[in-house]
């Protein structure tokens, strides 16, 4: 009876578990396909020209006309979010090509391999780790300029390590599986090893580190473009509308609320989308 209760007690625990790792899986995909859906809408259609002034109009409040109001020079508000988190995107997507791209492979090479080639690229790593990645953008920024394609870049150098470092543990945990252990033995080649059998195991903890590297990629361009040393006007970008809103907060606060809201719930769905792609299919790892 006393091994039965137990049973009982870990089959309600992870149900609750299940049903807990379900709401942030499917609640996290639907949120993000809606705010992905908006951005590429955004790509082909806006209300208005999101450049378009009109001094008439300036600060007008949200109404049928314009949904989210309009902005100091009379800008409509939802279409420059639309094209502005377009922006975002594109910055946000570049990143996470560039630094998962450099990071995947230099994690995946030095965690099979070892040697003096895991030891040179790991202490290059850590130097690299060494400053935090903003800071490290921002002197790259520095060098080269600002401009959308350039932060693209600087965060996508500055985002390597942290990829490397964790495609590298997923490999050396790997590396002495039995069924890589088996491949080794029958002649199997490194790179088949690598990105057949390997990579597609550790794709949970992947996903899951690809998603929040995107939501940091999204946060610092952000808050570059806050700075003024990100996506430069007439381009529109979330972190953008928020600098330049910040003078109207008292007369047009609308003007920082919905962008500042659509920043949030880009987030928030692709987190919990991460989240969600990890303890479904990762065993909660």
């Amino acid at each position: 009876m006393k091994c039965r209760g137990m049973k009982l007690k870990q089959l309600r625990i992870r149900k609750r578990k299940l049903g807990k790792t379900g709401y942030n899986f499917v609640f996290g995909l639907v949120l993000t396909a809606v705010m992905v859906g908006l951005i590429i809408l955004g790509f082909f259609w806006s209300p208005y020209d999101p450049e378009a002034m009109q001094g008439s109009l300036k600060l007008s409040g949200p109404a049928l006309a314009h949904v989210f109001g309009t902005d100091q020079f009379g800008r409509d508000v939802f279409s420059r979010i639309l094209v502005g988190a377009g922006n975002t995107l594109i910055v946000a997507l570049g990143t996470i090509v560039i630094g998962g791209g450099v990071g995947i492979l230099a994690g995946a090479v030095t965690g099979y391999f070892g040697g003096w080639l895991d030891e040179i690229l790991m202490r290059v790593n850590d130097a690299l780790a060494a400053f935090p990645s903003v800071l490290l953008a921002l002197v790259i920024i520095s060098v080269w300029g600002t401009g959308k394609y350039k932060v693209m870049l600087a965060l996508g150098i500055a985002f390597i390590p942290s990829f490397a470092r964790i495609v590298r543990g997923e490999f050396l945990r790997c590396r002495e599986e039995d069924y890589i252990v088996s491949a080794r033995l029958i002649g199997v080649s490194a790179p088949r090893i690598l990105f057949v059998h390997i990579l597609p195991n550790i794709m949970p903890a992947l996903l899951s580190a690809l998603a929040i590297g995107f939501n940091n990629a999204v946060v610092q361009e952000a808050g570059m473009s806050y700075l003024g040393i990100g996506v430069q006007p007439p381009d529109a970008s979330l972190g953008l509308m928020l600098s330049e809103s910040q003078t109207y907060l008292a007369s047009g606060p609308w003007c920082a609320i919905f962008p500042g809201i659509f920043l949030i719930l880009l987030i928030l769905g692709v987190n919990m989308l991460g989240e969600g792609i990890l303890d479904r299919f990762g065993g909660g790892r």
